[in-house]
């Protein structure tokens, strides 16, 4: 068993960016999710799902895909959620309605936090379908524009705004009452 700290995790993702061996580095990401102490600052499915970030960037779908199955069934808490993460490999590996029944079941259990909408709104952006990536980036904006945050999530609401209002911009409607929030 090991212990994994946030500084272990930067030193790998920081030698995956500079030898450009993602792959590599996944495998090592799931080694140690799979020896990971239960009380070690990093968690299993956190782990999990590094590794699967880290497959997709080396151009790996269906091993991202496997690697946030496993993040889910860990049931660990992630940054981003799992089931967002695998939407996305899903949709790279053009299952889509597998990739919509995740999306489905997320929306259903709610979502906890601004990166997981970020995701999700962005992917669906990039799979084309700017009106359901109007609609999760309108839901996050809503479930937090009023919530006392941390200047860091403060930012991350902006920077959902901006991504918000550039879809509606595609999609040719006018601004709305969310959109002048930028303006404040």
């Amino acid at each position: 068993m090991t212990r994994v700290t946030t500084a272990d995790l930067d030193r790998l993702e920081f030698q995956a960016v500079q030898s450009g061996d993602h792959s590599a580095v996944a495998e090592q990401l799931l080694d140690l999710a799979n020896r990971v102490e239960a009380d070690s600052e990093v968690c299993r499915a956190e782990l999990f799902v590094r590794a699967g970030e880290q497959w997709e960037m080396a151009q790996d779908a269906e091993r991202a895909a496997r690697a946030y199955q496993r993040a889910i069934d860990d049931g660990g808490e992630t940054m981003i959620d799992a089931r967002a993460l695998l939407a996305g490999a899903l949709l790279e590996l053009n299952r889509v309605d597998e990739a919509y029944a995740y999306l489905e079941r997320l929306k259903a259990v709610g979502v906890r936090n601004l990166p997981t909408y970020i995701h999700v709104t962005e992917t669906l952006m990039a799979h084309s379908d700017l009106e359901n990536a109007l609609a999760w980036a309108t839901r996050g904006v809503e479930c937090f524009q009023h919530q006392d945050v941390s200047p860091y999530m403060h930012d991350l609401l902006l920077e959902l705004l901006r991504i918000r209002y550039r879809i509606r911009v595609d999609l040719g409607l006018d601004e709305d009452h969310l959109d002048k929030l930028l303006d404040a």
